[in-house]
């Protein structure tokens, strides 16, 4: 079993009850001299850009990318207007959950950037939308079988099979035990979305994620 040092896998990434609104005002800070901003829902989504883009071998710091978590998607729209055409002028994409995409289309057009009425339009822009959100896309591209080997070698196997005996969730679908699991806790979903990004092939990434890259 490998135990992992949880401080050493989010090491430069800001945790703990106020990391929403720290991530913000720590990405802000490169983002007004960026040639791309990207803009992700929350700090999970920022690891998983980051840990994909290290995967295929990318500085994005070099290439003046910055991914900036905007604490949920309705906080998308004032960074669209930072830093769009009526701003900054850096070249713009994203991550959204789909539940959320409207709320990024209306963002964009009201930052001058274009109606955007389906996740085609959005595609075409950038900005990749995730069914339901990032830890759906990571379980099933990675499948319940790998998610659980990942459990297990960081020592969390048997977290997850408490969750699976609780009366909410016995007889649930496995997927839907694994996304109850990884949202419980905010420094979980933020570790495995490093893990879960790392343990997946090249191959079988889901396609918002490496669709954002392609775009960066």
């Amino acid at each position: 079993m490998r135990l992992d040092d949880g401080e050493g896998l989010l090491a430069g990434y800001v945790t703990g009850p106020a990391a929403a609104t720290e991530a913000t005002a720590a990405a802000l800070v490169r983002a007004d001299s960026a040639r791309v901003v990207v803009l992700v829902e929350g700090v999970s989504d920022q690891i998983a850009v980051e840990t994909l883009a290290a995967r295929h071998g990318r500085d994005l710091e070099a290439e003046q990318v910055v991914v900036l978590p905007v604490g949920g998607a309705h906080g998308a729209a004032r960074y669209l207007r930072r830093f769009g055409p009526r701003g900054t002028g850096a070249r713009l994409a994203g991550l959204c959950d789909v539940g959320e995409a409207h709320v990024v289309g209306r963002g964009l057009a009201l930052a001058g950037l274009g109606a955007h009425g389906s996740r085609e339009d959005l595609e075409r822009s950038g900005f990749h939308v995730c069914v339901e959100d990032l830890e759906d896309e990571l379980i099933r591209a990675a499948g319940p079988t790998r998610v659980i080997e990942v459990f297990a070698a960081h020592g969390d196997v048997g977290a997850f099979r408490k969750i699976q005996r609780q009366p909410a969730w016995r007889g649930k679908d496995e997927a839907a035990q694994l996304r109850r699991f990884l949202g419980s806790g905010s420094q979980r979903k933020l570790r495995y979305a490093r893990l879960l990004t790392e343990a997946i092939a090249l191959d079988r990434v889901p396609r918002p994620l490496t669709g954002l890259l392609d775009a960066i």
